[in-house]
């Protein structure tokens, strides 16, 4: 192992230990009268967690504060806990660095683009949910992506968050030391997820590795950015290495979101939608109303998923609608 380098793995008695409550791996904070929040506009000498949050057991992150407010929206309908047209108010409503939103056990969380933005919005919300008290936590990022050998629409749910060399990894500096970091996610979670789908069958779903990158051009090999020093071969060639390794999308979150929650002991995964192939182009053609319909998919698994653990029982797909769904209003691709 190269100097400086460090990896970090949980033992087996560890991860017993982790199973039902939200480990904090910094023994400062003990220290700490009070935790501002910051970026929340939350604090734990201004608000009361455990009342305020003491029942969440689902929590979904996305990227768009909009798309998590459609969501709780729709999840609430779907649980019997709002009514039509009903308002959720932004907890968060004193920043505007990200947005949440709350129904019964169920937090809906905006994470903005990228890993930086995530990486700001997990630190905070993984404190607030030890300071609530939280127990046997589930947290699922819902999303959009760029499919590889996919038919645009599908959904992905990540077996192993992957970097742009195909390595199973986080990488981060502290300190001046690089620290590796595992990106494994939950794969119990991930089957139980695929199942939902095949019960919804409404979509077509897989499992596969989910490549994240530090930014949406250059990174993920595309040729319309506005710096591009590679050719079109040499662009097909590395997807096509990623598709064989195993790739089966293209985010910038997924791999900061994993390694954190592992290290959180958070059951956790990342369900995304594609919303085009990139083997076959680069910018995104399909019409808004399409694009709208495919951003709904991973809220309907997840939703569906929510309520089949809730014990919820679920409307006969002849009654409902294909189309029903969280109305999407921003579309955006990572």
């Amino acid at each position: 192992m190269a100097p400086g380098v460090s990896n970090e793995k949980k033992t087996e008695d560890e991860q017993s230990s982790r199973e039902n409550s939200i480990h904090l791996c910094n023994p400062h904070l003990e220290k700490m009268k009070e935790d501002i929040l910051y970026h929340f506009a939350l604090g734990t000498g201004t608000h009361d967690f455990p009342s305020l949050f003491g029942d969440v057991k689902f929590v979904c992150v996305g990227g768009s504060p909009s798309r998590m407010k459609a969501f709780i929206a729709y999840i609430a309908e779907e649980l019997g806990l709002g009514s039509p047209g009903g308002d959720y108010p932004n907890i968060c409503a004193g920043t505007d660095r990200y947005a949440m939103y709350k129904v019964g056990p169920v937090l809906s969380v905006s994470h903005g683009m990228g890993i930086p933005s995530i990486s700001i919005m997990l630190h905070e919300l993984i404190k607030m949910l030890y300071h609530a008290k939280c127990s046997n936590i589930t947290i699922i990022r819902i999303g959009t992506s760029g499919g590889i050998g996919l038919e645009p629409g599908s959904v992905v749910i990540t077996r192993q968050s992957v970097d742009a060399t195909f390595k199973p990894q986080f990488e981060q500096v502290v300190l001046g030391k690089t620290i590796i970091r595992s990106t494994d996610l939950d794969e119990e979670l991930a089957k139980e997820l695929l199942q939902c789908s095949k019960e919804i069958n409404q979509f077509n779903t897989v499992i596969g590795n989910t490549m994240c990158t530090l930014d949406f051009y250059e990174g993920q090999g595309r040729l319309d950015g506005a710096i591009c020093l590679y050719s079109e071969e040499e662009k097909l060639q590395y997807l096509k290495e990623a598709y064989d390794s195993g790739v089966r999308n293209i985010e910038m979150e997924s791999s900061v979101f994993a390694a954190m929650c592992n290290l959180s002991g958070v059951r956790a995964a990342v369900v995304c939608v594609t919303l085009l192939n990139r083997l076959e182009g680069d910018q995104i053609s399909s019409s808004h109303d399409v694009l709208v319909e495919y951003q709904q998919r991973p809220q309907k698994l997840v939703g569906y998923f929510i309520k089949k653990s809730l014990g919820k029982p679920h409307p006969s797909r002849s009654h409902r609608s294909r189309d029903s769904g969280p109305e999407q209003l921003y579309l955006i691709s990572t």
